[in-house]
This record gives C-alpha cells, structure tokens and sequence, in this order.
C-alpha cells in the first residue's frame, strides 16, 4: 500500500453504517477502489461512484473532488464499518481514542506515548 499521505498518521473514527449518512458533497467525492481481480495489483483505481466493477471490492477509498482531502474508507473485510477521517468533522467529537494501530509501520522517529493500547494491524475483534 501506498504510504504517501502527508502526515505521519491519520485520526479515524469507526462508525457503523447504519448510523452514517452524508448531509451534503457526496456528489463532490472522488472515489478509488481496489478489487481482487488482480491480487499483484496493489494500486486503487479511480472509479464513479455507482459504477459496476469486475471482481469483489477489497477497499474503498473516497476523496475530495476539490482539494483531495481523504474522507472516508470502506473495507469488505469489515463491511458493516467505515472509517471516517476525524479532522474532517466539523462539530465535536465526545469520544476518546481507543488503540493506536499500524504501529508496525509507523516513521521511525516516531514516538508513541500513552497508555492506549498498540496493534500492529487492525485492532482485534
């Protein structure tokens, strides 16, 4: 995966989806997925949004349109969850963070303090 995205990490937040719909820009969402239709191929291709793709869909990533912000990401791995980028969020947020994940592939000057807990992946279900 490619590790370009301007910051040495990224705040997510998990919400369900059942729970999450958009108040307004999706139509200004730019939108790459990654299939497994070509399991050595590992880079995400610009689709539409509603456009039918060959093979099932591993990942989903939407941008914005306009200045390429990361919005959201979906993963087939955990269908019934999305992972919005918090600092996209224009109200509060009440809740606290819960792990630190990825940790593995972390800048090596990194530092990571606290006493959440550290997965070198996805935190376990």
């Amino acid at each position: 995966m490619c590790k370009a995205q301007g910051s040495a990490f990224a705040t997510n937040g998990n919400v369900a989806t059942n729970h999450f719909k958009f108040l307004s820009g999706e139509d200004n969402l730019t939108v790459y997925q990654y299939t497994d239709t070509r399991p050595e191929q590992t880079s995400f291709v610009k689709v539409m949004l509603n456009e039918p793709r060959r093979g099932s869909i591993v990942q989903t990533k939407l941008f914005c349109s306009t200045c390429g912000s990361p919005i959201m990401s979906k993963n087939s791995s955990s269908p019934n969850i999305i992972r919005i980028r918090l600092g996209t969020i224009e109200s509060d947020i009440n809740e606290s963070p819960e792990a630190h994940i990825f940790v593995s592939s972390k800048a090596n000057w990194e530092e990571i303090s606290g006493n959440l807990p550290q997965y070198d992946e996805y935190k376990p279900k």
